[in-house]
C-alpha cells in the first residue's frame, strides 16, 4: 500500500535536555539518485557505498531494474550491472516513483529520447506536482508527451526515431531541469547544451564526467554556465562512496543549535559549495559550527561538523542563495523561530512546487505554534523568541499538517525539542521517503520524540 493511502501516524516532540553524541548522516539523496541512474546505464559493474536507502531513492533503483539493469545488495554495497549507454529496455509496466520528484524528472530525461513508450506515475503528492518544466525541453528534442491537465502525472513519453540535440537555457534555477536535459543528451547524437544563468547543484556534471561522458563546462563573464555534452558516448561502471546528505544533516544541526547546552558531532557531510547555503546562513546568524577535517571523497568535498548550542540573531537571506539551500528553508524557519529579531528569506518561489507547497505549510505550522511570521508570494519573514517562551501549540488540539512532506514533519519535530510546550505533527511515516533513520538518530542524541 502506498503512503498516500496509508493511515497517518502522528508524532510529538517535547522540550529536551542538551543533545550530545556523534552521528553519521545517511548518503546524499541527490547523489544517490544519480548514482543508481548512471550505474544502471553504464556498461559493466558499478559499486555504491553510502547509498541513501529511503523510499524515494529505491524507487529510482526499481525503475532502472525495470529498464534492464541488474541491482543487488552485498553487505553495505549496492552492485549494479548496467545495460550500456543507449541500451535501456522498454519497461513492461508504468514506472511508479512514489514521492520521488528527483527520480521521476531525471528519469524522464534519461528515457525520453528512446523510441518506445514509458509511463510515469507517483503518489498523490507527486501527482500534484508540475512536470512541464522538464517536458518542455524534451518536446524540443522531438519527444511525444501525453500528460494529465496541468502537465501532471501520469505522463507517457515516446522518443522520436531521430532525436535532435538542443541548446536549452534553463528559465529558472533548477538542477532537476538541467540534469534531465543532460540525461536526455546521453542518447542523442551531437552536442546537447544547457545554459544556466544561476549555478545550481552540480552533481550531475561531476558524475557524468566520472562515468566517462564527454562533458565540458564554461562560465561566462556574466556568471552563466554553459554545459556541453557529447551524446552517444561510452559510459563505464564506477565505484562510488556517497557522502552524507547536507539536507538531512540540517535537522540534527539546527536541533543542536536551539536546544541549550547541546554539543553534537555530525560526520561525513557533503560540503559541495552549491549545497552549503544553510551553513553559511546559520553562521551569519551566530551559529557555532566548526568545520573539521575537510577532505575529498568521490570527487566531492566533505567534512565533519561540530555544532554547539548558540544564541542566534535574525538575518536577511538573499534571494540568490536559494539555489544552494532550497530544501533547507523549512528547518531554517525553525532556527529563525528561536533567534533574536527578524529573519527574512527571499527567492522562495520554488518552495511552492515541492512535495507540498512548502512555503504555505511552513507558515501555517509556525502560526499554530505561536510564531509571529509573514508569508509573501516568494518570501517568508519570521520574528523569533530566543528563549522559546510561549512557543508550542496555540490551541490544545493544534497539530502541524505535514501534507505528505517529510521535511515539514522533521522540521516541526525539531521545533518541539526547544519550544515551551510539545509540538505534534500529523504524520511521521512520510519521513521514510527521504531520511528513514531520522527518528532513531535524533533519539540517540537525547531528543524527546514519541510516535503517537
Amino acid at each position: 500500500m502506498g503512503h498516500a493511502t496509508a493511515p497517518l501516524r502522528p508524532a510529538k516532540a517535547a522540550k529536551s535536555r542538551a543533545l550530545s553524541g556523534d552521528v553519521r548522516i545517511p548518503g546524499d539523496k541527490s547523489i544517490s539518485h544519480r548514482a543508481l541512474m548512471l550505474g544502471g546505464l553504464a556498461a559493466g559493474e558499478t559499486r555504491i557505498t553510502g547509498l541513501l536507502e529511503g523510499e524515494d531513492v529505491l524507487a529510482t533503483g526499481r525503475a532502472m531494474q525495470a529498464m534492464g539493469a541488474a541491482l543487488r545488495k552485498d553487505g553495505d554495497t549496492w552492485i549494479i550491472n548496467g545495460v550500456g549507454n543507449g541500451c535501456l529496455l522498454a519497461p513492461e509496466t508504468a514506472l511508479d516513483f512514489g514521492n520521488a520528484g528527483t527520480g521521476c524528472r531525471l528519469t524522464m530525461g534519461l528515457v525520453g529520447p528512446y523510441d518506445f513508450e514509458t509511463t510515469f506515475t507517483g503518489d498523490a503528492s507527486l501527482s500534484g506536482r508540475p512536470m512541464g518544466r522538464v517536458l518542455e525541453p524534451l518536446r524540443l528534442m522531438g519527444v511525444q508527451v501525453r500528460a494529465e491537465a496541468g502537465e501532471k502525472l501520469p505522463v507517457t513519453l515516446r522518443g522520436p526515431r531521430a532525436p535532435a540535440p538542443i541548446s536549452y537555457r534553463v528559465p529558472m534555477a533548477s538542477a532537476q531541469v538541467k540534469s534531465a536535459v543532460l540525461m536526455a543528451g546521453l542518447n542523442i547524437p551531437g552536442i546537447t547544451s544547457v545554459i544556466e544563468p544561476v549555478m545550481t547543484r552540480d552533481h550531475t556534471e561531476k558524475m557524468l564526467k566520472g562515468f566517462g561522458a564527454a562533458l565540458e563546462v564554461e562560465t561566462g563573464a556574466d556568471g552563466a554556465r554553459t554545459i556541453r555534452l557529447e551524446g552517444r558516448g561510452t559510459l563505464a561502471g564506477q565505484t562510488i562512496d556517497v557522502p552524507g546528505d547536507p539536507s538531512s544533516a540540517a535537522f540534527p544541526l539546527v536541533a543542536a543549535l536551539i536546544v541549550p547546552g547541546s554539543d553534537v558531532l555530525i560526520r561525513n557531510v557533503l560540503m559541495n559549495p552549491t549545497r552549503t547555503g544553510l551553513i553559511l546562513t546559520l553562521q551569519e546568524m551566530g551559529a557555532n559550527i566548526e568545520i573539521l577535517d575537510p577532505r575529498q571523497a568521490g570527487g566531492e568535498d566533505v567534512a565533519d561538523l561540530r555544532v554547539r548550542a548558540s544564541d542566534l540573531t535574525g538575518v536577511t537571506v538573499p534571494a540568490e542563495r536559494a539555489a544552494s539551500m532550497i530544501d533547507e528553508y523549512p528547518v531554517l524557519a525553525i532556527a529563525a523561530s528561536f533567534a533574536r529579531g527578524e529573519t527574512v528569506m527571499r527567492g522562495l518561489a520554488e518552495l511552492r512546487v515541492k512535495e507540498s507547497d512548502r512555503l504555505a505549510a511552513v507558515a501555517r505550522g509556525l502560526e499554530i505554534n505561536g510564531i509571529d511570521c509573514t508569508e509573501g508570494p516568494d518570501w517568508l519573514s519570521v520574528r523569533g523568541r530566543p528563549d522559546g517562551k510561549g512557543l508550542g501549540p496555540t490551541a490544545s488540539n493544534a497539530v502541524v499538517a505535514t501534507r505528505l512532506d517529510h521535511r515539514i514533519a522533521m522540521s516541526f519535530l525539531v521545533m518541539g525539542l526547544a519550544s515551551e510546550t510539545p509540538v505534534q505533527v500529523d504524520d511521521c511515516l512520510i519521513i521514510a521517503t527521504g531520511f528513514p533513520e531520522f527518528m532513531t538518530m535524533m533519539k540517540s542524541l537525547g531528543a524527546e520524540i514519541t510516535e503517537q
